[in-house]
């Protein structure tokens, strides 16, 4: 998916004019890196509040049109208002993409229904990660990552070194030896509770029958 966000440069600084800023439907911002100096920009708040709602917003190299200049570039950080619907101030890089970058990728898990420990076991599915760290050249780097549950039995767990990336793509904590955990499929309470009432009921029955 691409993603373009228009800015126009910044000039004035300082808390007062971020104040007026936000108070006119804008919101502060800045990008930096490369070899370009870091330069204060401006965006409409409204656009990029529902910009931020978007899974693939986080996730991809994004064009940055800084009053006419296009620019790749990557979210880096943003500042919300603590309990308000404000977006304070984004931070953005740019990319060099001939530079590997690092950046988290959302996972996306598929057939947990069919999995055999929800299916036959009555297990829940437990995300132990919702994304993962990732290193690549921005040409390569994935939006999301699937996660395939289909053949994850009650009791079993998902690591990292389960699932299949992208050509180019390496998972940055298999590349330091940390094989995490991603998911598992743990039988709830009632249901082992249940099993154990049933079983203890077919063997008073075959007790009774041998009497």
């Amino acid at each position: 998916m691409k993603i373009e966000v228009s800015a126009d440069k910044r000039t004035v600084q300082g808390k007062g004019a971020s104040r007026r800023l936000r108070g006119s439907g804008k919101v502060p911002g800045i990008i930096y890196g490369g070899d370009d100096a870091p330069q204060s920009i401006e965006m409409d708040h409204n656009d990029m509040y529902y910009k931020l709602k978007m899974e693939a917003f986080h996730a991809s190299i994004l064009t940055l049109n800084v009053s006419g200049k296009k620019e790749q570039a990557l979210l880096r950080d943003v500042q919300m208002h603590p309990y308000k619907q404000l977006v304070l101030h984004v931070d953005f890089q740019r990319v060099d993409p001939k530079k590997k970058i690092h950046m988290k990728v959302p996972l996306h898990f598929i057939n947990a229904e069919v999995a055999p420990g929800v299916k036959t076991s009555g297990g829940i599915v437990s995300h132990v990660l919702t994304e993962v760290d990732v290193t690549c050249l921005p040409k390569d780097l994935p939006e999301f990552i699937t996660v395939d549950l289909i053949d994850l039995a009650a009791g079993h767990t998902l690591h990292l070194s389960d699932i299949t990336v992208p050509d180019n793509v390496e998972i940055t904590a298999l590349v330091k030896g940390d094989d995490q955990a991603i998911a598992a499929i743990t039988i709830p309470r009632s249901v082992l509770a249940s099993e154990s009432a049933a079983e203890g009921g077919e063997a008073e029955g075959e007790a009774a029958a041998e009497d």
